[in-house]
């Protein structure tokens, strides 16, 4: 959770895009981000790679509406619906899109090409049919945001009990660090989402950047067995907690487009 997902990307400003509140050239350029390339695989109608652009506009025309962001992990299938074929790859990726109105879902493949210091980042998005039925585990943005502000105030008092890396000072100062870059020249969503999203994404991410720290940063003062197991049992649940608030945040635009059908 260092940086937005690259779903998280295509959701946002893909949404931004379907609701016409920005250009295509402009999405693209969001979407695309610091990567060399993205292409399309696998869209009806096209037995070729497509650019973006030509990929949303396709989608527009059967059906698409709005795009939901998954990010599942390992026992935890958040934002899938399946078949199994599409649940399998979302996994191996850590992340995918699933159209909103349309049963087709995307999935990235990266590779990377060129010498160290150059390297030319591309993406590939496979569409492959997904099973229209409610996402798993995708909470609403209200219970996103209370579950995220709990489930922080928990862990951190169990890693400050535990003197672990990441719960501290430098840690903060890291994190501060971080935003500041992360967040020179990019919004943190597109236009069109609501406040309260961008509240919640911020924070999830600020959350998943802790976490991160605390893993990768050793074990702090947790020395016994007793306590490492401690320091993960505090870590796994908020974690867990921050992608199901990240996939809340990115999909809000679907979630009061289906309050407003009701």
């Amino acid at each position: 959770m260092l940086s937005e997902p690259r779903s998280g990307r295509l959701a946002a400003w893909g949404n931004a895009l379907l609701a016409g509140l920005v250009p295509p050239d402009d999405a693209v350029l969001a979407i695309v981000g610091e990567d060399a390339v993205h292409r399309v695989v696998g869209l009806p109608g096209e037995s070729e790679p497509v650019g973006l652009t030509l990929a949303l506009g396709r989608l527009r025309t059967l059906g698409v509406g709005a795009l939901r962001v998954a990010l599942p992990a390992p026992g935890h299938p958040l934002g899938l619906s399946g078949p199994p074929e599409f649940n399998a790859r979302a996994l191996d990726a850590q992340e995918a899109v699933v159209c909103h109105g349309a049963a087709f879902g995307l999935v990235p493949e990266v590779s990377e090409a060129g010498p160290a210091g150059d390297v030319h980042v591309q993406v590939v998005w496979q569409v492959l049919p997904v099973r229209e039925a409610p996402p798993a585990d995708v909470p609403s943005l209200g219970e996103a945001e209370r579950e995220l502000a709990e489930a922080l105030r928990e862990a951190t008092e169990v890693l400050a009990r535990l003197d672990v890396a990441g719960s501290g000072p430098v840690a903060e100062a890291a994190v501060d660090a971080y935003r500041a870059r992360a967040e020179r020249g990019r919004e943190v969503l597109a236009p069109g989402y609501p406040p309260r999203a961008v509240r919640v994404l911020e924070l999830a991410q600020r959350v998943g950047l802790l976490i991160s720290l605390a893993y990768e940063n050793g074990h702090g003062g947790a020395v016994s067995a007793s306590e490492m197991a401690a320091r993960g049992a505090a870590l796994r649940p908020v974690e867990r907690t921050a992608r199901r608030a990240q996939v809340a945040a990115y999909n809000s635009v679907v979630e009061e487009r289906e309050k407003r059908v009701r």
